[in-house]
């Protein structure tokens, strides 16, 4: 009988020369590969290195300005200078400030199923919710993917999460994954591949498969996978680009190192508390935890749909006058969408305060940091100390719901009383 292969094995293979299966190393085509504003002077410095004034494939190598968008100083300005300057000696694509989220808009604009994506980020995984297998890597491996057009792996062992029920009301993808990565720690699944699957998978939306693909790494996977459907092929759509659908899936007799199995009605509202993501408690388990601030964004939860969310329980409220509220939506599209639909009007009635399209306070480069002490509940990914740019500022982690209902009470709170 034929051995079958589940889907890390099965992209990979793909894009080799040789049959592969877990813990086989492989040099594979890559099909897109980035760097953004924070990592992307290295890999340029790297490449200049190793002697290349081009790289192998201009039309799939992209840099974005993301981090520092607009840059608040002028050392970050120079960086984008080079970045600029790169991009018109290579012929590469730029995505300039106010752009969006490489992540984002990878996923928007650029990754399909069965691709595989390399960048020079860790949340690069986001791209695995359209059937991609999508990782992140250092800037010198991303300098050689770039000149080279390809790159080596060690094929990942797989862990299959088979997710079933019906979420409860108020509880979404991001307390999934916060309770995911509390059961098997922030290194439970080091080189892993997540594959998602299951009767509660099938049903949800890319944008909540995004952030359960976005937080793998949260987990130390090597990506988090889905099965490419019928609603990656309506996202697809949607953004223009129905004909990048195809069909990836694992064969039936695919082998797992790992079944972990979820019943997602069990499941309450979650936080992450400081300073690490798997110190994970249902809302309840919290306590009284007084909020400064509320970030609502990031390349986890800055989507239309985690918006609406947020902007339904806000509407008619006013934040607590003790507490701020940021708001950054995660792409271009994502903010005119709000803008038509009256969610930006509801964000900034209630006292909120909206940014452009980027990373916004999550890596602590500009906007949002924390005073000595404060706290922030946030909808992005990782909470570690200094995350915010102050390593005396406190991180909990939510999804835009709880964050939403925290910013109208000025403490952490249970979404399901709103």
């Amino acid at each position: 009988m034929i051995r079958g292969k589940n889907l890390a094995e099965k992209i990979l293979n793909e894009h080799t020369i040789k049959d592969v299966k877990a813990n086989d190393f492989v040099i594979c085509e890559v099909d897109i590969c980035f760097a953004h504003d924070g990592t992307g002077p290295l890999a340029i410095d790297q490449i200049k290195k190793l002697g290349k004034e081009s790289v192998a494939k201009p039309d799939k190598t992209i840099l974005f300005m993301d981090h520092a968008s607009p840059s608040p100083r002028r050392e970050l300005s120079n960086t984008h200078l080079l970045m600029r300057s790169f991009v018109n000696q290579t012929g590469i694509i730029l995505h300039d400030v106010g752009c969006g989220v490489c992540h984002q808009i990878v996923s928007e604009s650029y990754a399909k199923p069965g691709d595989i994506v390399v960048g020079a980020d860790s949340h690069t995984c986001t791209a695995g919710a359209l059937g991609a297998f999508a990782t992140g890597m250092g800037s010198t491996d991303i300098a050689v993917a770039m000149a080279l057009g390809k790159t080596w792996f060690r094929v990942p062992e797989t862990f299959k999460i088979q997710v079933d029920g019906i979420f409860n009301k108020m509880v979404y993808a991001k307390d999934l994954m916060l309770f995911i990565i509390g059961e098997i720690g922030a290194n439970g699944a080091t080189y892993k591949s997540l594959e998602f699957s299951g009767s509660n998978i099938n049903v949800m939306e890319i944008s909540e498969r995004m952030t359960l693909a976005n937080m793998a790494v949260e987990a130390g996977a090597k990506c988090g996978l889905f099965s490419s459907d019928s609603k990656t092929k309506m996202y697809l759509q949607k953004h223009g680009r129905e004909e990048d659908f195809r069909d990836v899936y694992p064969d039936e007799n695919a082998k797992y190192e790992r079944n972990i199995d979820i019943d997602v009605s069990k499941l309450s509202p979650m936080v992450s508390c400081p300073d690490t993501v798997d110190n994970v408690k249902t809302v309840d388990e919290v306590g009284d935890i007084k909020v400064d601030q509320v970030y609502i964004g990031t390349c986890t939860n800055g989507r239309i749909e985690d918006l609406r969310i947020a902007a339904k329980i806000i509407k008619g409220e006013k934040k607590h006058k003790n507490t701020r509220l940021i708001i950054v939506p995660a792409s271009p599209k994502t903010y005119m969408e709000a803008i038509k639909e009256g969610i930006i009007e509801t964000f900034i009635e209630a006292g909120g305060v909206i940014m452009p399209p980027s990373c916004g306070p999550c890596v602590g480069v500009h906007q949002g940091i924390l005073g000595n002490g404060e706290i922030c509940l946030s909808t992005q990914n990782r909470n570690f100390k200094g995350r915010m740019g102050n390593p005396e500022g406190y991180i909990y982690l939510s999804s835009p719901a709880t964050a939403a209902a925290s910013a109208i009470m000025g403490k952490i709170t249970d979404p399901r009383g709103m």
